[in-house]
Formats: structure tokens, C-alpha cells, sequence
């Protein structure tokens, strides 16, 4: 449950404020892209962060870098709630993101760490749920605190929760570095080159990164484009995005429970159709001129479905073969999964437009991307394997 929590600041940090982009924009005279640009650097901050904890990890244990990155994260988190102007907002939220990717990187290597390489993919399933609640709930939450105590209350509210989340790490959490790895920049490299070297680890980071991409697209796209074209209320958009979380909270339990047994590229393989069968659906509803909300809804819907059959399934399979750096592993895993996040999320903030076409032409891309991924990696390494 606490590894759980503390993969989860980073979907909270990111789901708990979209209901407030909005509001933000107005405050600050902000144009969209300014805003979506907090939203991109956080991404690129969470992308870049991981691959410094992953080798201090893997050296000085995993608890030191883990008080470290959640004390950046209370301090900066502080600071989003005192920004005076949107620049100094993504100042902050760029460093807010390297203070809260110490908990992901950390808890997925702890995962390896502690259960042997056939569990982890039932574990990192229920991490999914653990963390999974929080997309459900923060934007509901985030919605209700906007109305109530205004946008700063957003970021005091996380920064409390991750001070008491260093408490708990500080009384429940056991260090479970198996054994101390050298900390030199030589074997650093070395090692994510031979991680990069590794078709099955490259295929499995590519194949959450492209499904990732197309995720974020939609968490960037879909507030402007349900509260300003369709004129939903911020909390009513809330229980929407409360719904798309379900899916990937449902599918995770699913993947974990149900398919426990099936072959996990099998799985990622099929989900990366139906996702790309989705993207294709939103191309479609943009082009047909989508009048309701539910023609762009449903497909969103089905998308994010497939992502409790990614996520868990890749994790799993990219770090099997790499339990002696599995503090590296998880950080380069993390990297090229936020980094192609970050890359999609500042494409779309660039792109000034008032319909849903960039979002569609975006989640399409990331589907496409994502079986030819299949196609061209995970075969063959499941193959070779």
C-alpha cells in the first residue's frame, strides 16, 4: 500500500489540477499552450529525474534518494501553491516532477527487490490499483477544493499529503537493496547501454511509452476540450475522467487476476490493436464533426482500457532479466516512457486550435506507433527468448 502511494504524487500532481487549467489560465492572462506548457514540463522533469535516482539506488539503497525526492517534492509543491506569475508555475512544476519521480522509480525496483520475477507482474497490477484511485479520485477531489478554496489549495493539499507519506516511509518502509552496485559515470553508461541493447527491454519500454503518449495526450486535451467546446462543469468533468481511471484500474485487475497465466507480450500485443482501433475511431468522430461528447468519449474510453494490459505486463517483462540494476532498469524504463510523454504534451501546447483534431491525430499516432512496436520488437525478442 505505501509503495502504492508513493507511485501515485505523480498521477496525483498531474489529474488533481486539470480541473483547474481553466481557472489557472485566467488568473495568470495565460494563453492555452502557457498552460499546457505547467502540464509538458512536468512530464519532462518526471521523464529526466528518474534516470538520477535509478544509480544512486542502485549504490546507496533506496531509501535515502527516496527522503530526498519527496522533501523536493513538499518544498516545490509549496512553491506552485506561491508561483506570481504561469512562467514561475512551470519553474515549479518541472521541479515538483523530479522531486515526485523518486517514488516511482524506487517503488517498481523495491517490487523487483522483494518478489520473485513470476509475481511481479500480479504485483505491479496491484500497484495499478493502488495508485490507479488516485486518477478516480483527484480530479473530483482537485475539482471540489477549486470551488471551494481556490487553485493554490490543489497544491498545499499534495504538499500535506507528501509530508506524511516521508513519515511513513520513515516508519514502514524496510531497505531492500540486495547488494550495492558501483557508482561511477563509466559503468552507468555502460549499463543503460546494454539495457538499450536489450530488444526485449527497448520493445517493452517503447510499447508503455507509445501507449503513455497517447494517455497524457488526453489528460492535456481533454480539459479544454470537454469544459470549453462541450461546456461541462469542472466538476463534472471530474466524475468523466473518475470513469476513463476506472478502465485502467479494471483492465490492471483483469491482466492481474484473470490473465495471470497468458503470456504477457500476447496481451500487450492485442491491446496495442485495440488501441490503435481507438485512435482511429477519434480520427473519425473529429472528422464527422463530433457534436456530442460521447463520440469522442467512448473511444477515449476503450483507449485508456488497454492500458491496465500494458503497463503491468511491460514493467514486468523489462526489468525480469535485470534484478542485479533494477533501480537503473526502472529509471531508463521511466525516462523513454515520460520522455515520449513529454514530447506529445508539448507538440499539443504548440498547436493552437479549438477543436479535438490535435488531441485525435495525437492518441492515432501513439496507436499506430504502438503495434508497429509489436511488430518490429516484441516478436522477435519473445522469439529469441
Amino acid at each position: 500500500m505505501l509503495l502504492g502511494a508513493l507511485t501515485a504524487f505523480a498521477p496525483l500532481s498531474i489529474d488533481m489540477y486539470l480541473p483547474a487549467l481553466p481557472t489557472i489560465q485566467q488568473y495568470f492572462g495565460a494563453t492555452e499552450g502557457q498552460v499546457q506548457l505547467t502540464l509538458a514540463t512536468f512530464f519532462l522533469g518526471f521523464a529526466l529525474g528518474q534516470s538520477l535516482y535509478g544509480p544512486v539506488a542502485d549504490r546507496f539503497g533506496r531509501k535515502p534518494p527516496l527522503y530526498a525526492g519527496m522533501v523536493i517534492y513538499v518544498l516545490t509543491s509549496l512553491g506552485c501553491a506561491l508561483a506570481f506569475s504561469i512562467q514561475a508555475l512551470t519553474v515549479m512544476r518541472l521541479l515538483q516532477a523530479v522531486g515526485a519521480c523518486a517514488g516511482a522509480v524506487i517503488s517498481r525496483a523495491m517490487v523487483r527487490d522483494l518478489f520473485p520475477p513470476d509475481e511481479t507482474r500480479k504485483v505491479y497490477s496491484a500497484l495499478i490499483l493502488v495508485m490507479g484511485v488516485s486518477p478516480m479520485v483527484a480530479p473530483l477531489l482537485g475539482s471540489y477544493v477549486l470551488v471551494l478554496l481556490g487553485w493554490k489549495a490543489i497544491f498545499l493539499s499534495v504538499s500535506a499529503a507528501a509530508a506524511l507519506a516521508v513519515l511513513g516511509i520513515y516508519f514502514r518502509l524496510p531497505e531492500s537493496l540486495p547488494s550495492a552496485r558501483p557508482f561511477s559515470l563509466g559503468y552507468i553508461l555502460s549499463t543503460y547501454r546494454g539495457l538499450l541493447a536489450d530488444r526485449f527491454f527497448l520493445g517493452s519500454a517503447l510499447a508503455t511509452g507509445f501507449s503513455s503518449a497517447g494517455m497524457f495526450a488526453y489528460i492535456a486535451g481533454a480539459p479544454f476540450i470537454f469544459i470549453n467546446i462541450y461546456g461541462l462543469t469542472a466538476e463534472h468533468f471530474g466524475w468523466l475522467f473518475a470513469l476513463n481511471a476506472t478502465a485502467v484500474i479494471g483492465s490492471a485487475q483483469v491482466n492481474g487476476r484473470v490473465f495471470h497465466g497468458h503470456a504477457p507480450e500476447r496481451l500487450m500485443r492485442i491491446a496495442a490493436f485495440v488501441q490503435c482501433v481507438a485512435g482511429l475511431l477519434l480520427i473519425g468522430a473529429v472528422l464527422s464533426g463530433a457534436s456530442h461528447m460521447l463520440w469522442l468519449a467512448i473511444p477515449l474510453f476503450l483507449y485508456l482500457s488497454c492500458i491496465g494490459f500494458v503497463f503491468p505486463n511491460a514493467v514486468a517483462m523489462a526489468l525480469a532479466n535485470h534484478g542485479n540494476v533494477a533501480g537503473m532498469a526502472s529509471a531508463l524504463l521511466g525516462t523513454l516512457q515520460f520522455s515520449m510523454a513529454a514530447i506529445c504534451t508539448l507538440v499539443l501546447g504548440a498547436i493552437s486550435s479549438t477543436t479535438a483534431g490535435p488531441m485525435a491525430v495525437a492518441i492515432c499516432l501513439c496507436g499506430l506507433l504502438g503495434v508497429v512496436t509489436h511488430l518490429v520488437f516484441m516478436r522477435g525478442a519473445a522469439a529469441s527468448g
